[in-house]
């Protein structure tokens, strides 16, 4: 995804948005290759405690991160009501679990406003930008960030 905050202002993106906990978050429409229902997953021994395990889909092993616990929220008890959203980032494929994906909206880089500084190191470096939209503070999330960081937790 080109970086909002460096793309002309006019220039439009489309973002989906999801929640998690009471906060609401965004990615790029075009990362995200699918949202399905939440599926038990199969955990795997040595992982972080954000790796909620692995699932088959289709065939292929996808890694499951609770992204509220990847992003110092709490952990998610998943249940029926959960959803997975499943994500293209480059040549990974992962999926992050989140409570509930709620639209899509189109947001130009000049809405995008910088992370305050009153923030963690945490919160700063998972999150790209922060807008408001009807009335709604929604948090730009760096999939570069939550999946590099992921790698090297994992290893």
């Amino acid at each position: 995804m080109t970086d909002l905050a460096t793309s002309s202002s006019g220039e439009r993106r489309e973002l989906i948005t999801f929640r998690v906990g009471n906060q609401e978050f965004c990615v790029d429409i075009m990362q995200v290759r699918e949202i399905r229902g939440w599926t038990t997953a199969t955990a795997l021994p040595h992982t972080p405690g954000f790796m909620k395990g692995v699932i088959n889909l289709r065939g292929a092993v996808l890694p499951i991160v609770d992204l509220g616990a990847r992003i110092g929220l709490t952990t998610t008890d998943p249940s029926a009501r959960h959803v997975i959203m499943v994500i293209n980032h480059g040549a990974r494929t992962l999926g992050l679990l989140v409570d509930a994906v709620s639209d899509i909206i189109d947001v130009t880089a000049d809405m995008v406003q910088p992370t305050p500084d009153i923030a963690c190191d945490q919160v700063k470096s998972f999150v790209k930008g922060l807008f408001s939209i009807d009335g709604r503070m929604i948090s730009l999330i760096s999939l570069e960030r939550i999946l590099a960081e992921t790698e090297a937790e994992a290893a």
